[in-house]
Order: C-alpha cells, then structure tokens, then sequence
C-alpha cells in the first residue's frame, strides 16, 4: 500500500446533491436551510452592491467632486530635449510615433504631443498628433518641418 492508491472507505462520500424543499421527510424541507423569514429567505434575493443592511453606504457619505471629461483626448508628452537626445544618439533627421515606441518612449497606439521644454540643435522632421506653441517654434526655427498626424 502506498499514497497513490489511497481512497476513502466505501460508502463515506455521498456524491449525490441535498434534495432542498422536497418535504419534511427528506430532512431539508420547510425553510430548506435558508433560515426563517426575510429577504434572504426568499427566491430572488440578492443584495445590493454596496449595501450595508440600511446604514448609510460609504460611497454616499464621502465628498465627491470634479468629473471625468468623457471627450477629453489623453496625449502622451514628449518633450523637445527627449527629441533632441535621440536625434543625437540614433542620427535621426526624422522622428515618428513608432520610432519613439520602438526606442521605449511611448506605449504603443497612443497619441503623442510634443512640447516645448529643453533646446533643439538639429534640424529635424517631427511627426506627431499634437504640438505645443514653442515646440513648433523650436521645431521650425532650425528648419525642421512639423507634420500633424
């Protein structure tokens, strides 16, 4: 004998299913285990998410303020000095949503805005979705060319 063959002794485990509600003498019927009276007694009930039995729920008594935007367009930012940087370090004359995804500067699918903090030195073209004021003045200053996607 061994732990691989190990069973329970005959006729220990029940494997059929309580018969609930089927009369007195099925030793389940009557409430059929659900206890006397109320709601949860009753076929149908389920509680409320977030009901704690009649008082106050929390999510009613905390402030609540401000609202969420649901047109607001969310850009990922990239700044003229990460431009600058890896314009410097790759030799790129042009820079694009996939290059900035493939050197891990944005997630993947997102829309990108470039604005303006740090210096550009290089001539470059930018392809983005969205510019800020002074990077495009940076950007056109040197002669680069600014393309909206």
């Amino acid at each position: 004998m061994d732990l691989s063959n190990l069973k329970p002794a005959e006729g220990s485990i029940k494997n059929e299913k309580k018969r609930l509600g089927r009369g007195q003498g099925s030793g389940k019927g009557g409430t059929s285990t659900r206890g006397n009276k109320g709601a949860k007694s009753r076929s149908g009930y389920s509680r409320k998410r977030g009901f704690e039995g009649g008082q106050m729920p929390i999510q009613r008594t905390s402030p609540k303020f401000g609202f969420k935007n649901i047109n607001r367009i969310e850009y990922k930012a990239v700044n003229i000095k990460d431009i600058q940087r890896l314009a410097e370090e790759q030799n790129l004359s042009s820079i694009d949503p996939d290059i900035l995804y493939e050197y891990g500067m944005i997630p993947k699918n997102c829309l990108v805005k470039i604005l303006g903090v740090g210096t550009l030195t290089k001539k470059v073209e930018v392809k983005a979705h969205a510019f800020s004021a002074t990077a495009q003045k940076a950007i056109e200053s040197l002669e680069g060319t600014v393309i909206k996607l």
